[in-house]
């Protein structure tokens, strides 16, 4: 961990199940998020909700390296609140139960810690790429729960990035290999 470090996380829901289909659970993870960096400062410069996972790349502050902290922290919060809400979640073993996990995230997450520029811009496309890989939508523009829109109005992205047939320029295969997608 690097205090003030730039890091890109992928964060997995429990059996890879699609709760992020249902609006509430976008709001409540939405909500959770603000609160965290409301009380716990950070930057998000990217992010990518998918229906079972999601991509991000935080910034933290100079000093501050507990990322880990605030993901524990982000995944409890919605877990209750998505539970309260009616949420469902998945069987768990007798063990996961007495460590006080339930079956909604994997147990952990997967970071890296981003150290020069091509590799957070590598990282940056891949998180805006992330639904049209899948095959979610044509273009990245078409997915609303992205950063991306607002990286078109900051200029940094035309609308039409990446429609169609992938850019032989976007190389993921070593994002892809360590992410397991």
């Amino acid at each position: 961990m690097v205090p003030g470090g730039t890091y890109f996380f992928t964060v997995v829901t429990d059996r890879r199940r699609p709760i992020f289909e249902s609006e509430v659970a976008r709001a409540i993870l939405g909500n959770v998020i603000r609160e965290c960096r409301h009380s716990h400062p950070f930057e998000v410069r990217a992010i990518v909700l998918m229906p079972d996972h999601l991509h991000s790349i935080w910034c933290m502050r100079p000093g501050d390296a507990d990322y880990s902290g605030r993901w524990q922290w982000i995944k409890t919060q919605f877990t209750k609140r998505w539970l309260a809400s009616g949420g469902s979640e998945c069987a768990v073993t007798v063990g996961r139960r007495m460590d006080g996990r339930r079956g909604v995230w994997q147990p952990k997450f997967w970071e890296h810690a981003i150290e020069e520029e091509a590799d957070f811009e590598s990282h940056f496309n891949y998180i805006h790429y992330n639904p049209a890989k899948h095959g979610y939508v044509r273009c990245p523009v078409d997915w609303p729960w992205s950063t991306f829109h607002h990286w078109v109005q900051q200029g940094v992205y035309s609308a039409h990035w990446a429609c169609g047939d992938r850019d032989p320029r976007l190389n993921f295969d070593p994002i892809e290999k360590t992410v397991g997608e």
